[in-house]
């Protein structure tokens, strides 16, 4: 029976996302945020639920990846599909369907995830939940009292101007697949030395969210790429 348990709450995660897709297609984008974030509790807890029942599935290892097709693929082609559709200076109609490249990278990352076996320790291109977190948290700027912060405007801008929101969709499907080197949060020990690089990342993410609030965690994600990018840069430069 326990080895079913981590499956569940797989299912839940899954679940979830299906809630978020209904939602972003309604156009409740703020419900979108708390439906994908309980996906990634869930997403982050069906593997420590695991490793602590000390049981593996092969079921399982692909339920992940279907569940995280959803929540953290669909789910954020849809919330940029809405922001397209909504949009009144978009020139065509048809260039909304746009964010669905995003599902589409994501299943093609996820399935290539699955049978490399370098991205044990770190990834190779943008996690879908990273992607993700980028994407359904844009629409929050629309909704912050205070849209004076320069966080706050750029983040506003792309959820409300067609041409950066596409291009930043176009970005993030090609950096999913890329080999680009990046920073897994993945505590092997609490060392400083063997962990500076994912310390300076929560220090830095919660300082990022302590002064622009959560409008803030679209820049969340790109200090996750800028931080990667620099200290792989460094790592290299030393070796």
């Amino acid at each position: 029976m326990k080895k079913h348990i981590p499956n569940l709450i797989t299912l839940l995660n899954l679940t979830s996302g299906a809630l978020a897709a209904v939602a972003a297609v309604e156009g409740r984008l703020s419900d979108v945020v708390w439906f994908v974030l309980a996906s990634a509790v869930f997403d982050f807890a069906d593997g420590l639920v695991a490793r602590a029942l000390r049981v593996r599935s092969d079921v399982g290892k692909e339920l992940d990846s279907l569940a995280d097709v959803v929540s953290f693929g669909l789910v954020p082609g849809l919330v940029v599909w809405q922001l397209l559709k909504t949009n009144s200076e978009i020139p065509y109609n048809w260039l909304a369907y746009a964010g669905l490249l995003l599902p589409a990278f994501a299943a093609y990352r996820l399935a290539k995830f699955n049978l490399d076996t370098r991205q044990t320790d770190s990834f190779l291109g943008v996690p879908t939940p990273a992607m993700s977190l980028f994407f359904v948290t844009l629409p929050l700027s629309l909704h912050q009292p205070d849209a004076s912060s320069a966080v706050t405007v750029a983040t506003l801008f792309i959820a409300t101007h067609w041409i950066p929101l596409t291009i930043s969709t176009l970005a993030f499907s090609m950096l999913m697949i890329s080999e680009m080197p990046l920073l897994a949060l993945k505590f092997k020990n609490l060392k400083w030395r063997e962990n500076k690089l994912r310390y300076f990342l929560i220090a830095g993410s919660t300082a990022i969210v302590a002064v622009n609030g959560f409008a803030g965690l679209p820049l969340v994600v790109v200090w996750y790429l800028v931080l990667s990018g620099t200290g792989n840069w460094i790592i290299k430069s030393r070796g």
